[in-house]
Protein backbone atom coordinates (compact mmCIF):
# COMPACT_ATOMS: atom_id res chain seq x y z
CA UNK A 1 0.00 0.00 0.00
CA UNK A 2 1.04 3.58 -0.62
CA UNK A 3 0.11 6.90 0.97
CA UNK A 4 -0.11 9.66 -1.62
CA UNK A 5 0.01 13.21 -0.28
CA UNK A 6 -0.72 15.97 -2.75
CA UNK A 7 -0.84 19.74 -2.24
CA UNK A 8 -2.88 21.36 -5.02
CA UNK A 9 -4.63 24.62 -5.83
CA UNK A 10 -8.05 24.76 -4.10
CA UNK A 11 -10.08 25.38 -7.27
CA UNK A 12 -8.77 22.10 -8.74
CA UNK A 13 -10.11 19.93 -5.90
CA UNK A 14 -13.44 18.89 -7.43
CA UNK A 15 -11.89 18.13 -10.82
CA UNK A 16 -9.19 15.99 -9.18
CA UNK A 17 -11.77 14.20 -7.00
CA UNK A 18 -13.87 13.31 -10.05
CA UNK A 19 -10.84 12.03 -11.98
CA UNK A 20 -9.68 9.89 -9.04
CA UNK A 21 -13.17 8.45 -8.53
CA UNK A 22 -13.23 7.51 -12.23
CA UNK A 23 -10.07 5.38 -11.87
CA UNK A 24 -11.35 3.58 -8.77
CA UNK A 25 -10.16 5.60 -5.78
CA UNK A 26 -12.79 5.04 -3.09
CA UNK A 27 -11.83 7.64 -0.51
CA UNK A 28 -9.50 10.44 0.46
CA UNK A 29 -8.88 12.92 3.25
CA UNK A 30 -8.87 16.63 2.40
CA UNK A 31 -7.44 19.50 4.48
CA UNK A 32 -7.15 23.20 3.80
CA UNK A 33 -3.54 24.26 4.27
CA UNK A 34 -1.25 27.23 3.70
CA UNK A 35 2.32 27.06 2.52
CA UNK A 36 4.97 28.37 0.19
CA UNK A 37 7.57 26.96 -2.14
CA UNK A 38 9.01 28.41 -5.31
CA UNK A 39 6.03 30.75 -5.39
CA UNK A 40 7.20 32.46 -2.15
CA UNK A 41 3.91 34.27 -1.60
CA UNK A 42 2.79 37.48 -3.28
CA UNK A 43 1.54 40.98 -2.54
CA UNK A 44 -2.08 42.14 -2.49
CA UNK A 45 -3.81 45.47 -2.04
CA UNK A 46 -6.61 45.71 0.52
CA UNK A 47 -8.39 49.01 1.19
CA UNK A 48 -5.59 50.92 -0.46
CA UNK A 49 -2.77 49.31 1.55
CA UNK A 50 -0.35 46.84 0.02
CA UNK A 51 0.62 43.83 2.12
CA UNK A 52 2.57 40.62 1.65
CA UNK A 53 0.88 37.24 1.61
CA UNK A 54 3.68 34.89 2.64
CA UNK A 55 1.61 31.71 2.76
CA UNK A 56 -0.51 30.64 -0.20
CA UNK A 57 -3.74 28.67 0.34
CA UNK A 58 -3.64 25.07 -0.89
CA UNK A 59 -5.61 21.85 -0.43
CA UNK A 60 -3.89 18.74 0.91
CA UNK A 61 -5.12 15.35 -0.29
CA UNK A 62 -4.18 12.15 1.53
CA UNK A 63 -5.02 8.94 -0.29
CA UNK A 64 -4.08 5.36 0.61
CA UNK A 65 -4.19 2.97 -2.34
CA UNK A 66 -2.89 -0.49 -3.24
CA UNK A 67 0.69 -0.28 -4.53
CA UNK A 68 -0.43 -1.35 -8.01
CA UNK A 69 -2.70 1.72 -8.30
CA UNK A 70 -0.25 4.31 -6.90
CA UNK A 71 1.43 5.29 -10.18
CA UNK A 72 -1.92 5.79 -11.92
CA UNK A 73 -3.18 7.94 -9.03
CA UNK A 74 -0.06 10.13 -9.17
CA UNK A 75 -0.39 10.54 -12.95
CA UNK A 76 -4.10 11.40 -12.61
CA UNK A 77 -3.48 14.03 -9.93
CA UNK A 78 -0.59 15.51 -11.89
CA UNK A 79 -2.48 15.80 -15.18
CA UNK A 80 -5.73 17.02 -13.60
CA UNK A 81 -4.25 19.57 -11.17
CA UNK A 82 -1.80 21.08 -13.66
CA UNK A 83 -2.39 24.69 -14.74
CA UNK A 84 1.16 25.19 -16.10
CA UNK A 85 1.60 28.12 -13.71
CA UNK A 86 3.85 28.40 -10.67
CA UNK A 87 2.30 26.99 -7.50
CA UNK A 88 0.54 23.97 -9.05
CA UNK A 89 1.67 21.89 -6.05
CA UNK A 90 3.60 18.79 -5.07
CA UNK A 91 2.91 15.04 -4.79
CA UNK A 92 4.64 12.70 -2.35
CA UNK A 93 4.38 8.90 -2.24
CA UNK A 94 5.17 6.97 0.96
CA UNK A 95 4.91 3.30 1.92
CA UNK A 96 2.14 2.26 4.32
CA UNK A 97 2.91 -0.57 6.73
CA UNK A 98 -0.61 -1.27 7.96
CA UNK A 99 -4.21 -0.11 7.75
CA UNK A 100 -7.17 -0.99 9.98
CA UNK A 101 -10.84 -0.18 9.43
CA UNK A 102 -12.07 0.88 12.88
CA UNK A 103 -15.70 -0.24 12.42
CA UNK A 104 -15.05 -3.79 11.17
CA UNK A 105 -11.47 -4.55 12.16
CA UNK A 106 -10.52 -5.31 8.55
CA UNK A 107 -6.78 -4.93 7.90
CA UNK A 108 -4.44 -4.32 4.99
CA UNK A 109 -5.91 -3.55 1.57
CA UNK A 110 -9.34 -4.72 2.78
CA UNK A 111 -9.35 -1.72 5.12
CA UNK A 112 -8.93 0.80 2.33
Amino acid sequence: MRLIIAAIKPFKLEEVREALTAIGVRGMMVSEIKGFGSQSGHTEIYRGAEYAVNFVPKVRLEIVVPSALAEQVVETIQSTARTDKIGDGKIFVLPVEAAVRVRTGETGEDAI
